[in-house]
């Protein structure tokens, strides 16, 4: 009996123990129950969530149209993932950006743009004006900093100016004017535009220098094609400048133009001529052309002939041509006058005759012009004549004597003649080659062949 009370409360304990296990199980069908029962009156309706979603939408769109001036008058809405877009634009550009802009927005999927263009001239007026007037508001805001832009620009422009006078400062010493010329310049240049990026770098318009230095290859391409003869021209000056074939006053001829030299310019050779004519010779022509310097050696032959007839002796008119201007100041003595036969015709003997001047104290067609008088006079004085203009006719026989009554037998050929090769300008030619050689190597020099 006990045994049986026993085991009757053991069981009832356990049945006590494992009733909240039961009571969890229904309490939580009780709140399934609850969730599933119809939702009261005041409790908000199912579709408002998805239109606070939409609102939140069209909101981002219209922040991001605000944030262009040019779309700041276009309105946006959104409904069902369309975004529908009102107003107005002043270019049809600006309506395809509204575009891309709803486009891109999350929660766009659709975009219906009923932006219009105004093309009314008072729109644009003031549009235009709004710009100018906050750019204006702009920069006067940042006046300080435009003033100190300024001052950095003058200060480097002003830097560049003293380097370019005081070239010592830099340890450049050039001895060519036109050269040193350049260099000044492009020193005061370049100094003043690292003033000036450095201004644009303290506005804050990188961006700008950037786009600047970007297209300067693009500029300096299309610069070279429509100024390409000025650029042409640019380069031979200094080549010219650098290889210095002339200096000033020295007398030149460039292919069919001759004259004084009276400056080298960035681009044209300024050349005075003998009748008082200025003369501009493009620096391409220049050093492209044959040019040919009368005043590069100091020394200058001249020559002249005349024409006697053939009953003369040439060698006593040879003496007396040449014992006539050898004592004329100005005519050198080394190298000596010289002399030569053209040709012994029918029509006349025809001799020319060499002297030479030192075009430093001596004028070459002066001393050329008095030779000439002296030799004319000298033949009047001997009875030499120039040729017969009109035939002689001989109506009996003659001896030799009788026919050529002032003619003289020439003598014959002796070991006082002459006949060597003519070393006059040797001297000055070996001196021009071993300064050329020295400059720029002479491809010509015919040591360099040999073993």
């Amino acid at each position: 009996m006990t045994r049986t009370l026993l085991h009757l409360a053991a069981v009832s304990a356990l049945l006590l123990a494992l009733s909240p296990a039961f009571a969890a199980p229904q309490s939580a069908t009780g709140a399934d129950t609850d969730a599933s029962a119809p939702v009261s009156a005041d409790a908000a309706p199912t579709g408002e969530a998805p239109a606070a979603g939409e609102e939140a939408v069209a909101r981002q769109l219209r922040a991001k149209l605000t944030t262009d001036d040019d779309l700041k008058e276009v309105t946006a809405s959104v409904d069902d993932g369309v975004a529908e877009l009102d107003g107005s634009v002043l270019q049809p550009m600006h309506k395809l950006e509204a575009t891309k802009i709803a486009t891109e927005t999350p929660g766009v999927a659709t975009v219906v743009n009923n932006v219009e263009v105004d093309t009314s001239l008072r729109s644009h007026v003031h549009a235009a004006y709004r710009g100018t007037t906050r750019k204006l508001a702009t920069l006067v805001a940042r006046a300080p900093l435009l003033l100190v832009a300024i001052a950095i620009v003058l200060v480097f422009a002003w830097a560049g100016r003293l380097l370019s006078r005081n070239l010592r400062m830099l340890r450049l010493r050039i001895d060519n004017p036109y050269m040193d010329g350049l260099i000044r310049r492009s020193v005061r240049v370049i100094v003043t535009l690292l003033g000036v990026l450095l201004a644009l770098n303290l506005l804050d318009l990188s961006t700008m220098v950037g786009a600047v230095l970007g297209s300067a290859g693009v500029v300096g391409l299309a610069l070279g094609f429509a100024f390409k003869d000025i650029a042409e021209n640019y380069i031979a000056g200094v080549l010219l400048s650098v290889r210095k074939p002339f200096s000033p006053g020295e007398q030149i001829r460039v292919d069919a133009y001759e004259g004084k030299v009276v400056a080298l310019t960035s681009r044209a050779t300024i050349l005075m001529t003998m009748d008082g004519n200025q003369l501009q010779l493009p620096n391409a022509l220049v050093f492209k052309s044959v040019l040919l310097n009368y005043s590069q050696n100091p020394k200058r032959r001249f020559d002249f002939r005349t024409t006697m007839d053939p009953s003369h002796s040439i060698r006593q008119a040879q003496t007396l041509a040449l014992e006539a201007y050898s004592g004329i100041d100005g005519v050198l003595d080394d190298p000596a006058p010289s002399w030569t036969v053209v040709q012994n015709a029918p029509g006349g003997i025809e001799l020319q005759f060499f002297g030479w001047v030192d075009q430093r104290s001596s004028d070459l067609g002066k001393v050329r012009s008095e030779a000439i008088r002296l030799v004319k006079a000298a033949f009047a004085r001997a009875g030499i004549q120039a040729p017969r203009s009109v035939q002689h006719v001989v109506l009996s026989r003659e001896t030799p004597a009788q026919a050529t009554p002032e003619a003289r037998p020439e003598p014959t050929q002796g070991a006082s003649v002459d006949t060597s090769v003519n070393r006059d300008i040797d001297d000055q030619l070996a001196e021009a080659q071993r300064a050329d050689a020295a400059a720029t190597g002479n491809m010509l020099d015919h040591d360099k062949g040999k073993p």
